[in-house]
């Protein structure tokens, strides 16, 4: 007997756990680790989903109690066993259910019909299907005859055969009919999968770029790497421009050529129709890709394709990290600082972390880049857990851009109360009338919850936190500003308590403002808008790229997604309307993430053969993350920022836990959140800060409250997190609440 480990489909911590069923002895063949299979659960024997996690001949139970597997559902991907193990790594890690984990490994879930064609060819010479035609004809067997006709109509016909749909539609023969002639060896009928192919018109080409001395250095040590048998961690970290893309096709292919698989990540949708047309350019169809915005039949045949070994490289956003390749040798992480790269639900994982540890767990070689890298990443590039390679120069003969930082105060007080400044507006003329493009880039899409000055700069933080403090309104008006990671709180000032001036409130400033305030400066200008509301659809993103890249607009306005890796000679001018605005993010990333945008702003301008030009508008010209930005220099900022963690013990030189508590009923979180703060008070050497409301403390119908915990080693957050687990299965009375886990966001 074959008995079977399944997690059941329930998100519920009392069930996370395996339950042991038999495999009936027909369905063994196909009962496999990760397959997804229908068993009788509870004792109302209820048909329930589930997915098989081991296989064993010895019982648990009593064999005459234990239920056998009704079916297995044939359709889906299954999991190989190491993604199963990375799953639980990530159940671990980051605090979830185990099924939640699966789910996650297993991004194609949902049963999708494959698309089949077939096709029907004569088995015997065109004489011989001449006399059974006759032959049916004298019989009156008219659907016979009409088949046969269909086949002997041309010689490409009898050569190439015909549709099967095209005989039982047009030539109305039955499959009855058609199987007949099958049995008398007359026909052959052939079925060939059709797979649903996001990647289409783009074209292969054998045309290479010569790599300089900086970039065939790296493929060089790599090489060696790889020839020693040594896979390690790398980060390449190259200036805007410098060619990390041709380093990573050339990893690529040195894999491939090793009979390896590869996997690309890059962290927004609107970057794989650029992404992919370059690697498509090097390899043909040895490449798909996958994003959500693909339909479900899209996404299925990607991943089956990718299980068959019929392609070697697949490109895409998060969920790509877990492609079921059976040979991965290579895992690249492109733009490695994105924050997108942090999953938003259950379990709330890091791609980057996942990666190296599925690296580990393949011997797979993982290389990260960026020209602005995480802190994380380069730290551990510091304590020797990376390996660090650098581009200082830009590829070809592209010149770094010009930086001019705008003082907006300065531009207040010369009565300019437009959002373009002086200087950009002269910029801005000048490159239209060029016909060159220029990028106008938003830090911040729509309303920022911050209270600044607009004369001064002065933004109101919290003391202890070094974030920003958000407004709270009552009744209609801002009365309130409170701190959501301590809780503290400060009235609204009525005058800027820097300067006395009154011009201090909420800043706020969206991408449609700022389209309409283009077009009535300057009337004559094409403008294309790229944001959450313009990018709807499976094709939204490239749409509006083709269009800029195509020179069918002069002018684009956007926020972050703008900004990231997209490559257009003809731009010459970036404009940052509002440098700052994400450095108000109330956030201990606020800088790093404002840094990193700012440089990846400068980086769109000026990459083809004419010098770029790059205007940054702020309220805070002095911050060291817009000064180091306007430099492009990582390590003068990287220093200032990690004497700022340090003193306030924030990642990467410690590391710190949310821990989300959700209630439909606001006083049962409140007792949760202060009776969870009780348990965590149990260890030592860990910073508890809150609890509080979350930044959006009702959501959905839940109440929602946040504790921070701060704590040097993240194993000892670990542990926090599986004593609160543990706090929470030996509490029946807050059963009706959730909790929520994530890692130094």
């Amino acid at each position: 007997m074959i008995f079977a480990e399944v997690i059941v489909d329930i998100s519920v911590k009392s069930l996370d756990r395996p339950f042991q069923y038999r495999v009936p002895e027909e369905l063994q063949e196909e009962a496999v680790i990760g397959a997804l299979v229908v068993i009788p659960f509870g004792k109302g024997n209820r048909q329930m989903k589930g997915y098989i996690i081991g296989l064993s001949e010895i019982p648990k139970y009593d064999v005459s109690k234990t239920k056998s597997i009704l079916r297995i559902e044939k359709q889906g991907v299954a999991a190989e066993s190491h993604l199963l193990s990375l799953a639980y790594w990530i159940k671990e890690n980051y605090g979830a259910t185990m099924n939640d984990a699966i789910k996650t490994v297993m991004p194609v879930r949902r049963e999708v019909k494959e698309r089949v064609v077939r096709r029907i060819f004569p088995e015997v010479p065109a004489e011989e299907l001449l006399r059974w035609r006759e032959e049916f004809d004298r019989k009156h067997n008219s659907a016979r005859v009409r088949l046969l006709d269909g086949l002997l109509h041309s010689e490409e016909a009898f050569r190439q055969g015909i549709a099967y749909d095209y005989a039982v539609k047009e030539l109305k023969v039955s499959s009855t009919v058609i199987r007949g002639l099958e049995e008398r060896k007359l026909i052959a009928v052939s079925a060939k999968q059709f797979y649903r192919n996001p990647v289409v018109d783009l074209a292969k080409t054998e045309k290479r770029k010569r790599l300089n001395p900086e970039q065939q250095f790296i493929v060089d040590s790599f090489c060696r790497d790889i020839e020693a048998g040594v896979c390690k961690n790398y980060l390449i970290h190259g200036v805007t421009g410098s060619g990390k893309t041709e380093v990573y096709i050339e990893l690529i292919e040195k894999i491939l050529a090793r009979g390896k698989q590869a996997i690309v990540l890059i962290p927004e949708i609107a970057l794989t129709f650029q992404t992919v047309s370059r690697f498509y350019a090097r390899f043909g169809n040895k490449v798909s890709l996958m994003h959500s915005k693909l339909s479900q039949g899209e996404r299925f045949d990607q991943f089956t394709r990718a299980k068959r070994g019929e392609i070697q490289i697949m490109i895409g956003p998060r969920s790509v990290l877990f492609t079921p390749f059976s040979e991965l040798g290579l895992i690249i992480m492109d733009e490695e600082h994105e924050p997108g790269y942090q999953s938003d639900h259950p379990p709330k994982y890091h791609a980057r972390e996942v990666a190296v540890q599925r690296g580990k767990m393949l011997h797979a070689s993982v290389v990260f880049g960026s020209a602005t890298p995480s802190l994380e990443a380069y730290y551990r590039c510091e304590t020797g857990q990376y390996q660090l390679f650098r581009l200082d120069k830009r590829a070809g003969c592209a010149l770094p851009p010009k930086v001019q930082i705008v003082d907006l105060r300065e531009e207040l007080r010369a009565k300019n109360f437009s959002v373009f400044s002086r200087a950009l507006q002269e910029r801005m003329t000048e490159c239209l009338q060029k016909q060159e493009q220029i990028m106008l880039f938003i830090n911040r899409r729509g309303y920022a919850g911050f209270v600044s000055c607009r004369q001064c700069g002065e933004v109101i933080r919290c003391d202890s936190c070094s974030v920003s403090m958000k407004p709270h309104e009552y009744q209609g008006r801002i009365h309130l500003l409170k701190c959501h990671y301590c809780g503290a709180q400060k009235p609204m000032p009525s005058v800027c308590p820097s300067c006395g001036s009154k011009y201090i409130g909420t800043f706020g400033l969206g991408t449609q403002q700022v389209e309409d305030m283009v077009k009535k400066r300057f009337p004559a200008a094409r403008v294309l808008r790229m944001d959450a509301d313009t990018t709807s659809g499976k094709e939204g993103h490239d749409k509006i790229l083709k269009k800029f890249a195509g020179h069918q607009a002069d002018i684009l306005v956007g926020t972050q997604m703008i900004v990231k890796g997209h490559d257009f000679e003809n731009v010459t001018l970036v404009g940052v309307l509002a440098a700052d605005l994400s450095l108000n993010a109330g956030s201990y990333r606020a800088a790093e993430r404002t840094f990193q945008l700012l440089a990846q702003a400068a980086g769109r301008a000026g990459r083809g053969r004419k010098q770029g030009h790059v205007i940054f508008q702020t309220y805070q010209p002095g911050h060291y993350s817009i000064c180091c930005a306007a430099k492009e220099d990582y390590v003068s900022f990287y220093r200032q920022e990690l004497a700022v963690r340090q003193l306030l013990h924030y990642p990467p030189l410690s590391n710190i836990l949310e821990v989300l508590a959700c209630s439909e009923n606001r006083e049962e979180v409140l007792r949760l959140s202060g009776d969870l703060k009780k348990e965590l008070q149990k260890f030592q050497d860990i910073i508890i800060l809150g609890p509080v409301d979350a930044p959006i403390a009702k959501l959905k119908g839940l109440y929602r409250r946040t504790l921070f915990v701060k704590a040097a080693e993240y194993s000892l957050l670990c542990r926090s997190k599986d004593c609160l687990e543990a706090f929470m299965r030996t509490h029946e009375h807050y059963k009706n609440c959730r909790l929520t886990f994530d890692f130094n966001r």
